[in-house]
C-alpha cells in the first residue's frame, strides 16, 4: 500500500512514517519545510520527501493519505485530497487501527512528563527482553529514533491530548486502545484549542470511556483534577502511585533525597528497588515511579525495573547538557509551561547548589505567546538567579510585567539576547535554555561559543 503522509516532518508524524515502512507499506510524505534531524531519519527508512503543498504530489494518486493536525482547510493538497475524493485519515487514527490493535498498548498522559516517562518505560521493558514497540514525542537516548515497531507485544505510547485533525477535535489518545494507561498530572494548557481545564478534563473523561475493564489506569495520587476526571466514570482498574513528600496513602510510593539523584520505590505484594541516576528534580522521581508501575503491569519486576533506571540514558532536550567548557555549563530543555519551568530549575538548583544559575525563556507555546500563564511565570523562574526572556513578534500580553523582580531582561530578538547573555557568563554559571521551539538556533550558537575560547575569557569575580 503507498500511504502519502502530510505534514511528515513534526515528531508523531515522522515517527509514524518510520512504522508504516516498517509495516512494510511504501511511504512518502511532505511538508512546509525539510530539515534535519527528521529528513535524515526519514530518507534513511526510505522514505521520499518533498517540500511544499504543490497538489502534484498526489500524482499518481496513494492509497491513502495520512494528514497531519498542524494542516487546515485552505491548505492546497488538503483542498485537493477532498476534491479528488481520496481515501483519508488522521495520523492516531491510522496508528490505532494499523499498529496498536493487538498490542499491549501502555499510554502515558498528562500535561508534563509524557516523554520522559513513556522514554523511561520503553527502556524499563527493553532492559527486560521485550523489545517493545513505541512512538515518542522525543528521541530516547537509549534508542537513538523517536519510534519503534519492536518485536514483543508491549507498545509504549505518549498518548497526547492535543486534537487529532482538522476533521476530528478530539485528543489524539481517544484512538489509542491503551491497556495500562499512565496519569501523571493535569494542568490547563493549549490555549490555542481548550478554553480552559474542564474541557480538557472532558477528553480524558472521554478516553475512559473507551478502557476495557480489565486496563489498569495508574495515577499520580496528588492530582486533584485528575481524580475529577475519574470521579464523572472509570470502569477499570485503578490503581494511585503518591510523588516522593506525599501524605497521600498509595501502593506505588517513592522515597527520594532531595536532589531527586536517588530513590527507593515502594509496591504492592512488598515490591522494592532503588535507583541511583545522573537525572535530578523529584518530578522525575514521579515519573520513574509511574513508569516502574506501569512495568509491573505487564509483569516486570519492580528491582528490575529500578535497575534499569539507574542506566536510563534521557531523552534529548530534556535538561539535556549542550556543552561544557571553562567552567559553563549549557543546558537544553523543552519546558514551556510554568510548572514545568518551576521543577526544571528547582532539580537544576539542587544540582548546582550556589552556583549561579542563569534561565533563558523563549516565549514560543501558543499558550505562553496569549499570556495565559503570564501571572505564574516570575514565581515558576524564582529559582534562577538571571532570566533572559525571548518575546517575538506580537503577543497577548507585555512580559515587561514579569521583569519587575529585577533579575529579568527581555529581549524581541534571540541574537541580542545571545549578545547580551555571552557578554556577562562567568566560570561556574550553569545556563539552561528552556524552549518548545528552535529558539532562534541559540542552543547551537551558545554550544558553540562555550566551546570555544570565549567561554573562558570571564571568572567568577
Amino acid at each position: 500500500m503507498h500511504i502519502h503522509i502530510l505534514g511528515i516532518c513534526g515528531t508523531f508524524m515522522g515517527g509514524l512514517a518510520r512504522l508504516a515502512a516498517a509495516c512494510g507499506h511504501r511511504v512518502t510524505g511532505a511538508d512546509a519545510d525539510i530539515y534535519p534531524p527528521m529528513s535524515e531519519q526519514l530518507r534513511d527508512a526510505g522514505i521520499a520527501l518533498v517540500e511544499g503543498w504543490d497538489p502534484a504530489q498526489l500524482e499518481p494518486a496513494p492509497d491513502c493519505v495520512v494528514i497531519g493536525n498542524a494542516l487546515s482547510r485552505g491548505n492546497p493538497v488538503v483542498e485537493a485530497v477532498l476534491e479528488r475524493e481520496l481515501p483519508y485519515t488522521s495520523g492516531p487514527a491510522w496508528l490505532g487501527e494499523q499498529v496498536l490493535r493487538g498490542r499491549h498498548v501502555l499510554a502515558v498522559a498528562g500535561t508534563h512528563g509524557k516523554t520522559t516517562t513513556a522514554s523511561m518505560l520503553a527502556a524499563i521493558l527493553e532492559a527486560d527482553g521485550r523489545e517493545p514497540g513505541f512512538l515518542i514525542g522525543g528521541v530516547p537516548r537509549d534508542f537513538g529514533v523517536s519510534a519503534r515497531l519492536g518485536r514483543g507485544r508491549a507498545f509504549v505510547i505518549e498518548a497526547d491530548e492535543y486534537d487529532t485533525a482538522f476533521f476530528d477535535k478530539r485528543s489524539k489518545f481517544v484512538h489509542y486502545p491503551a491497556r495500562t494507561l499512565v496519569l501523571n498530572n493535569l494542568e490547563f494548557d493549549h490555549a490555542d484549542i481548550f478554553p480552559d481545564l474542564a474541557a480538557i478534563q472532558r477528553q480524558f473523561h472521554h478516553w475512559i470511556r473507551t478502557v476495557a475493564p480489565s486496563a489498569r489506569i495508574l495515577v499520580n495520587a496528588d492530582d486533584d483534577a485528575l481524580a475529577d476526571v475519574l470521579a464523572a466514570g472509570c470502569w477499570s482498574t485503578v490503581a494511585q502511585f503518591a510523588p516522593p513528600g506525599s501524605a497521600r496513602d498509595a501502593p506505588w510510593r517513592a522515597v527520594a533525597d532531595e536532589a531527586g539523584s536517588h530513590f527507593r520505590v515502594e509496591g504492592p505484594d512488598g515490591a522494592r528497588g532503588e535507583t541511583d541516576w545522573p537525572l535530578v528534580g523529584r518530578h522525575n522521581v514521579t515519573n520513574g515511579l509511574a513508569a516502574v508501575a506501569a512495568a509491573a503491569h505487564v509483569g516486570v519486576d519492580c528491582e528490575v525495573a529500578t535497575q534499569a533506571l539507574s542506566g536510563f540514558g534521557g531523552v534529548a532536550r530534556r535538561l539535556e547538557e549542550r556543552a561544557r567548557g571553562n567552567g559553563i555549563v549549557l543546558y537544553d530543555d523543552f519546558a514551556h509551561h510554568p510548572t514545568a519551568i518551576a521543577t526544571t530549575l528547582a532539580g537544576l538548583r539542587a544540582r548546582v547548589g550556589a552556583g549561579r544559575l542563569i534561565a533563558a525563556l523563549d516565549l514560543a507555546s501558543n499558550s505562553m505567546r496569549q499570556g495565559v500563564h503570564c501571572a505564574r511565570l516570575g514565581e515558576a523562574l524564582a529559582a534562577a538567579d538571571r532570566v533572559l526572556i525571548h518575546a517575538s513578534g506580537d503577543l497577548g500580553w507585555d512580559p515587561r510585567a514579569v521583569a519587575t523582580i529585577g533579575i529579568i531582561d527581555v529581549h524581541h530578538d534571540a541574537d541580542v539576547l545571545a549578545q547580551c547573555l555571552t557578554a556577562e557568563l562567568r566560570c561556574g554559571d550553569h545556563v539552561v535554555l528552556m524552549s518548545n521551539g528552535g529558539f532562534g538556533g541559540l542552543p547551537a550558537k551558545l554550544a558553540a561559543w562555550i566551546g570555544s575560547d570565549g567561554g573562558g575569557e570571564r571568572d567568577a569575580g
